[in-house]
């Protein structure tokens, strides 16, 4: 009887063996995770080895300051504002122009370029270190995110008109060395942890939630929905008209 006892206690129940298969599973999930970010981590720091010969790699166009700004007694100010908000865009080409099809055409149009817009996230970041005074320079907009079904605020500058774009050649001065196997091993773990079913343990387990990103739907506005945006009859108006019928 003891032993029957015994051997019963042993025993694990279905839900006791599935449990511990999950959490074997998430344990080997979490484990690949941090090789992952220790690999990227070592590829990002491997050094730049300066080339023997420099070239020439297509055109690179950024903004600066104009010149009668940089005279003024402001110019070290806006200086200071340019290098947080600076974009650069390359090209083969020093035209900047890209694909676009009209009519069934293929045409090329230049290529737009605007000065970098200021998340809400990075707005209160210590990182970025703007002042008080720098502040007075930006305002706060809105613009509509089809993924997040939602309107994200951003920051934009307003005078932009003391910027101007300048191109230049792009010259490549320095190049990092490839480890094979160490590229191996992370594109072997990004396969992995790009699957569809661990990503959604990853979300779950280490970032805490599935989806972070998305909203409850009693907090969208509906206004400010996609749904009732495109709604131009009010609701008596489609009780008339029904009427009328």
């Amino acid at each position: 009887m003891e032993n029957d006892n015994l051997l019963y206690s042993r025993l694990r129940s279905l839900r006791s063996r599935k449990r511990a298969i999950r959490k074997d599973v998430e344990k080997q999930i979490r484990t690949k995770y941090k090789r992952s970010e220790e690999l990227w981590d070592i590829r990002r720091n491997i050094p730049w080895i300066p080339l023997d010969k420099p070239y020439q790699r297509g055109f690179v166009r950024f903004f600066v300051i104009r010149e009668d700004v940089m005279r003024s007694k402001d110019g070290d100010f806006f200086e200071g504002i340019l290098k947080k908000i600076n974009t650069y865009m390359y090209s083969e080409s020093r035209r900047f122009l890209k694909k676009k099809r009209k009519f069934g055409r293929r045409i090329y149009v230049a290529r737009e370029q605007k000065l970098k817009q200021i998340s809400t996230y990075s707005w209160n970041d210590p990182k970025l270190g703007l002042t008080p005074r720098e502040r007075q320079y930006f305002l706060k907009q809105e613009e509509y995110c089809p993924a997040r079904k939602m309107y994200v605020p951003y920051y934009e500058f307003t005078e932009s008109w003391r910027f101007t774009l300048r191109t230049r050649p792009n010259m490549i001065t320095h190049y990092k060395p490839v480890d094979f196997e160490l590229e191996k091993e992370y594109a072997e773990l990004g396969d992995y942890l790009g699957q569809y079913k661990i990503v959604g343990i990853i979300h779950k387990t280490i970032y805490g939630k599935s989806y972070p990103w998305k909203r409850k739907r009693e907090d969208i506005s509906l206004i400010r929905s996609r749904k009732y945006v495109t709604c131009t009859i009010s609701a008596t108006e489609i009780a008339e008209s029904l009427q009328d019928l």
